[in-house]
């Protein structure tokens, strides 16, 4: 597929800026972005990965054919609310939010008929945030959901497919926006809050000298963007509220083994969770 579009990245930060980085690889017609932050967007343009940024957003939007919104998700609702006349008639939007119900049923309840929102989420990231630690390999290799729904015209959801393999990722899955609140609650929420339990719970003074690399693996994602994780955790609360429950269930079987001394099942549980990673990864 030739990719001549004007292209808009809305948030310069991490993913928006690896997104302009693996995409100017595509030679698009031009990337402009859009950013509150006027040092985001110098950055930007003095690593040459967009074409021209603003902060005033109805330059760009004019006349843009496919917009790519890396923002948090309420920014990203407010943000389309506020814009949703300046929109490109015929324009694709696709975003990268770690939530999809509420955010579409939001979006698509405002939005004009002729503009397509197709749901994404690059299943990438680093625990860092900001555009100097944006890089185009992000995506090298990564899982990509798209949450498409019946409103959605199918030469847009194969464009937006298009796009998501060109820049590197390899695994394309099609769900429902609830399955993917639903799944991403335990695959991507419920880790950050598990690592979070471990580092709150550790005495500084037993374990500094202590920590090998089982607790820096098991509490990497501690080190987060705490304010879009404390959206994401809210917006998805009752799915995540689940998860915890799942979670509470298997650590009380370790507990109640540990308890009865019972090595005949403590090793079969730690079995069962060797067998099941060789299999998930």
């Amino acid at each position: 597929m030739d990719f001549d579009f004007n292209i808009t990245i809305v948030g310069l930060g991490l993913i928006g800026g690896s997104y302009a980085m693996a995409l100017k690889n595509l030679r698009p017609k031009n990337i402009w972005a859009v950013d509150i932050d006027q040092e985001a967007i110098d950055t930007a343009q003095q690593l040459g990965i967009i074409d021209k940024g603003y902060i005033d957003p109805k330059i760009p939007l004019k006349n843009s054919d496919i917009i790519i919104l890396c923002v948090y998700p309420n920014k990203m609702i407010q943000f389309i609310k506020e814009n949703k006349n300046y929109f490109k008639k015929g324009a694709i939007l696709t975003d990268t939010a770690g939530i999809k119900e509420k955010v579409i049923k939001e979006i698509e309840a405002v939005l004009p008929e002729d503009i397509d929102f197709i749901g994404g989420h690059p299943m990438a990231g680093r625990e860092y945030k900001g555009i100097g630690f944006a890089s185009e390999d992000i995506f090298k290799g990564a899982s990509y959901i798209l949450t498409p729904t019946q409103r959605n015209k199918a030469e847009n959801i194969v464009c937006i497919e298009e796009l998501i393999k060109k820049i590197g990722c390899k695994n394309i899955m099609k769900i429902t926006p609830k399955k993917h609140d639903e799944i991403v609650s335990y695959t991507s929420q419920l880790p950050h809050i598990i690592a979070t339990s471990l580092v709150n719970g550790a005495k500084k003074e037993d374990t500094i000298n202590f920590i090998g690399g089982s607790f820096k693996d098991a509490t990497r994602v501690a080190h987060m963007n705490t304010s879009l994780w404390t959206e994401l955790l809210i917006e998805n609360k009752n799915h995540i509220l689940d998860k915890i429950i799942v979670f509470e269930k298997e650590i009380k079987k370790i507990k109640e083994a540990l308890i009865e001394k019972n090595q005949n099942s403590l090793e079969g549980l730690f079995e069962s969770a060797k067998q099941k990673r060789e299999e998930l990864i």
